[in-house]
């Protein structure tokens, strides 16, 4: 069946819908402010936070390179796709069940819940990510998707501004473990919504790519890194700049451990985090068609390098919020320039096997917050920062080699 206009345009609003209300609940379950602070009140230590934020932003997404296999032979993605969000919706009504009754659990056995219901919603996250690339992929034409991007920040960014002041005064109506209860019980709510959207969409257009083995699977992976250079690059780009997005759960870390900042600061993190996502949105939106991927690679690299030297600022509060503004900016030019580069890399048919690769870009992500862990306990802060900078200034030869041309 071929993907018609009508067909596709049904499927853009689909996905419009579904991320809507997953700007709704992301503030309530934000993993660079809200869930490390919920470990550090609960007891977690540096160490703790840096494998969580290991399985948050790399771990999670390198378990793509396990499931790509698996759903290629696949030509209809669209049942993975459900599996995926539905699971984790279930693991954020078990943080919320779980935390609503956390004083009648022992506090080592709350951090080992915290730790098994935040990995199941992030590798649920990723098993979905792969049906979800795919299926955008061949399911929305080719002249609706830099509108579909710019639409969809400026819905993000409406939304994610108005949740965000709702999750501020959530965390302030009572204390932990409650506030937190109540959050991924809204959490769970909206990204139950959300999913409406997926159910709705219409995948017409099959892709399919045998894979039979493991082995056979490398063989593919070795065959695309040597047909096409781009690839390499773009693995370099995501194993460097990818750890810019796992910088904030340890200036939340340095806030509390050298300016005692308390926990009512986290909501006005989010919120100035949420700020610099949203204008960067609406900037984005306003140049809809107009903007290349290669200068939003490069101000994202830069706009990364300068986050650590803003804790130079004197005054120490005015200095961390602009580094969640900042810290906003990096995430919203990463997440649209990272999915429309592997777009722009990609096919119909090795889609899924490229998302999947594209996993194994996570290596460094992964590792890097477990090493910025043992960094902080062991040696402070600087030398963290100082090694994170000179990754970052590293992502600027991938960026020039991959030559984006959209």
């Amino acid at each position: 069946m071929k993907l018609t206009t009508r067909i596709s345009k049904q499927n853009f609003y689909s996905l419009l819908w579904h991320a809507g209300f997953l700007a709704l609940s992301r503030p309530f379950m934000d993993v660079d402010t809200v869930i490390p602070a919920m470990l550090v009140d609960a007891g977690g230590s540096a160490i703790q936070i840096g494998i969580l934020t290991a399985i948050m932003m790399g771990g999670s997404s390198f378990t793509q390179l396990i499931f790509a296999p698996f759903i290629s032979n696949y030509a209809y993605k669209k049942k993975f796709l459900l599996i995926g969000i539905n699971s984790r919706i279930l693991a954020l009504f078990g943080m919320g069940i779980m935390l609503f009754y956390s004083a009648a659990i022992n506090p080592s056995m709350v951090i080992w819940l915290i730790f098994l219901l935040i990995t199941i919603f992030s590798i649920s996250g990723a098993f979905a990510n792969i049906s979800y690339t795919d299926i955008f992929g061949k399911s929305v034409l080719q002249e609706s998707r830099k509108p579909f991007f710019s639409l969809k920040q400026v819905v993000n960014g409406t939304l994610l501004f108005i949740s965000a002041l709702l999750a501020k005064k959530a965390l302030g109506i009572t204390d932990y473990p409650y506030n937190y209860g109540y959050m991924f019980f809204v959490a769970f709510g909206a990204l139950f919504v959300a999913s409406l959207g997926f159910w709705n969409l219409k995948e017409v257009v099959p892709s399919k790519m045998k894979v039979s083995s493991p082995s056979h699977f490398l063989s593919l992976i070795k065959a695309e890194l040597k047909s096409n250079p781009r690839l390499k690059y773009f693995l370099g780009f995501i194993n460097t700049m990818g750890i810019s997005i796992s910088l904030l759960p340890f200036i939340i870390l340095f806030g509390k451990e050298i300016y005692h900042t308390e926990s009512t600061a986290t909501g006005w993190f989010l919120l100035f985090k949420i700020i610099g996502s949203v204008t960067t949105g609406f900037i984005l939106f306003l140049l809809a068609g107009k903007y290349k991927y290669r200068n939003l690679l490069y101000g994202g690299a830069l706009f990364s390098v300068l986050m650590p030297l803003l804790l130079f600022i004197p005054v120490h509060m005015p200095a961390l919020i602009t580094i969640f503004v900042v810290g906003g900016v990096v995430f919203t030019a990463y997440s649209i320039s990272m999915n429309g580069v592997l777009l722009e890399i990609s096919g119909t048919a090795n889609r899924a096997l490229y998302t999947g690769i594209a996993g194994a870009g996570n290596i460094l992500p992964a590792v890097f917050p477990l090493l910025g862990g043992y960094i902080i306990k062991h040696y402070g802060f600087t030398p963290f920062f100082i090694l994170y900078s000179l990754t970052i200034l590293s992502s600027l030869y991938f960026i020039y080699k991959l030559n984006c041309k959209k």
